[in-house]
């Protein structure tokens, strides 16, 4: 007899604010309350070139893949962008219920605009909605798709205080006037403690995040950093489709957070 198909499936997108850059993808899979990571690529086309789908890179192909890999569609997906059903041209709702709440953390939201997702966002979310994802804001009706924001949801996963210093582009603002090397050294302990917490919600994520070699520069520091974020994403919906998560916004955008020290097991 085959394997049982898990009983949910969660898709986490790092969705990329423009088109120069590539968006990560992360597949979760949950059974009897216990998630586990699939599988995780740095780009749509890494992720679907996973599952041997066939060609195409867009949110159907990543739909298809995402099913070829777990057995099944997902029932969720979880994307880190703003997203509404209206076109965004300010800051929404959602942005303000989430600065109330974490502005004072470090971890307040940035302001979209109507460039910033933009054409990119737009379509991302349109291919979605084809698929058969609609936006959910208050409640979560599967299948659908979500907004979160991972600096809230790392810090009700980690239980730190503030925002966790992981990005790679800021280390110069986190730690000015250290060497480089030094600067890298503590990011990588930042990413260190961020798989960790990871790995107590979806079992497998150490072994599918490994850290970058100490000599590792650049494009594949960013590359990682997208794979984490999309790991983050899909915990994050992990934990909304458990109802285990809070919507922070109203009926016409809003961010999914995960409560403070919320686990899959």
């Amino acid at each position: 007899m085959s394997a049982s198909p898990p009983e949910k499936i969660v898709l986490g997108i790092d969705a990329a604010w423009t088109a120069a850059n590539p968006s990560g993808v992360a597949l979760a899979a949950g059974a009897s309350g216990v998630w586990r990571l699939l599988a995780v690529a740095a780009s749509f086309e890494d992720f679907i070139a996973l599952s041997d789908a066939g060609q195409g890179s867009g949110p159907a192909a990543l739909i298809a893949a995402a099913a070829r890999l777990a057995g099944r569609a997902p029932d969720l997906v979880a994307v880190d962008m703003p997203m509404m059903d209206a076109p965004i041209v300010a800051r929404r709702a959602a942005d303000n219920a989430v600065n109330r709440a974490y502005a004072g953390r470090g971890a307040g939201t940035h302001s979209p605009t109507v460039d910033r997702p933009g054409a990119v966002g737009r379509a991302l979310e349109s291919g979605l909605s084809e698929a058969g994802y609609p936006l959910a804001t208050l409640d979560i009706r599967p299948p659908c798709r979500i907004e979160i924001y991972p600096h809230p949801a790392l810090i009700e996963l980690t239980g730190a205080a503030r925002r966790l210093e992981y990005k790679i582009s800021r280390t110069g603002r986190y730690w000015p006037g250290l060497p480089l090397a030094e600067r890298r050294r503590r990011l990588s302990g930042v990413w260190s403690t961020i798989v960790a917490a990871l790995d107590g919600t979806l079992a497998g994520s150490s072994a599918l995040l490994p850290l970058p070699p100490s000599e590792a520069r650049g494009r594949s520091l960013k590359a990682f950093e997208d794979r984490l974020d999309a790991v983050v994403a899909a915990h994050a919906g992990a934990m909304a489709l458990y109802g285990r998560a809070r919507p922070y916004g109203d009926a016409a955008s809003a961010v999914w957070v995960p409560f403070g020290g919320s686990g899959g097991r």
